[in-house]
């Protein structure tokens, strides 16, 4: 690939390891110069950037305030003189039953995980509007659809959700676009569960399976954070510039893409309804068994 991002400045928090690192690696290689953010090694991706004849600067700190969203654009502004792409990709994970949560693990998962996506958007934004343009890309996770243990950071995933269709309506009359993606690491224990659930799911919202899913684990295949990668930089891409407030999915060979939310079924009732018009057998009989047949299989 040529350098389709030369001359463009990208953000990536939580770019020390893993899928922000893969992030970080790509859009470099893309030809952006990149602010890599991560409280743990942003030395070591900045480095690899640099091995690799990219430009690149590290941001060593937890991007959950205000403060550090702050500082993190100012750095880009200061090294590079702009920024074009924003891409959030903190997280934590703190996993416990929701009667069993500290206050504590649900503030600091939902800080992490969706404070500091707001933090960074919050002083980006106006760079953005500024010039026109910019891209934004939010990471979220399967586990916002319901994923056991995971309460504070299922709520903190799903909140990215809203915050990406809003910022997406906020800042696209500036040619802003904004568009979220929820990587599956089937690698992981811990995504077995929701594993099940998102085939479930896929089926239902029709995604082509050929009666089959073809899942590409780590082994002997390219690593999972790579494919993320790969999906990030096509959405900062011209030719994906008409493409904002999209919910993506990404798991081994197979991507997707989410509908927008909508109804499945309404009932109308002549001034306004009550709890005894509620309590109709009839229309108790509809609206219990719509939710019975489509969802009990």
């Amino acid at each position: 690939m040529e350098k389709p991002l030369a001359g463009q400045v990208a953000v990536v928090t939580g770019a020390g390891r893993n899928i922000g690192r893969e992030e970080a690696l790509a859009l470099s290689r893309a030809g952006a110069s990149v602010v890599v953010n991560s409280k743990n090694n942003a030395d070591d991706t900045v480095n690899m950037i640099r091995d690799l004849g990219g430009e690149a600067v590290p941001v060593i700190c937890d991007a959950s305030t205000w403060e550090a969203g702050h500082a993190i654009v100012a750095k880009a502004i200061e090294a590079f003189g702009r920024i074009d792409i924003l891409v959030n990709n903190a997280g934590i994970h703190r996993p416990s039953s929701i009667e069993k949560m500290t206050e504590q693990d649900w503030d600091a998962v939902v800080n992490v995980s969706l404070k500091c996506y707001a933090a960074t958007i919050r002083f980006a934004a106006p760079h953005f509007i500024a010039q026109r343009s910019g891209v934004i890309i939010n990471t979220g996770s399967t586990s916002g659809l319901g994923h056991m243990t995971v309460s504070n950071y299922s709520a903190a995933k799903e909140g990215v959700l809203g915050l990406t269709r809003t910022v997406a309506r906020d800042l696209g009359q500036y040619g802003v676009r904004c568009n979220m993606i929820r990587p599956v690491n089937l690698t992981s224990d811990l995504i077995l569960p929701e594993l099940i659930q998102v085939s479930a799911l896929s089926r239902k919202l029709g995604f082509p399976t050929n009666g089959r899913r073809n899942f590409t684990f780590r082994n002997g295949t390219l690593p999972h954070g790579v494919h993320v990668a790969a999906l990030a930089v096509l959405l900062c891409l011209p030719e994906t510039a008409h493409i904002s407030g999209q919910d993506f999915f990404i798991m081994g060979n197979e991507v997707g893409r989410f509908p927008e939310p909508q109804m499945i079924s309404t009932m109308f009732h002549a001034g306004g309804w009550t709890t005894e018009a509620l309590l109709d057998p009839e229309v108790l009989d509809n609206l219990i068994g719509d939710i019975r047949n489509h969802y009990v299989k």
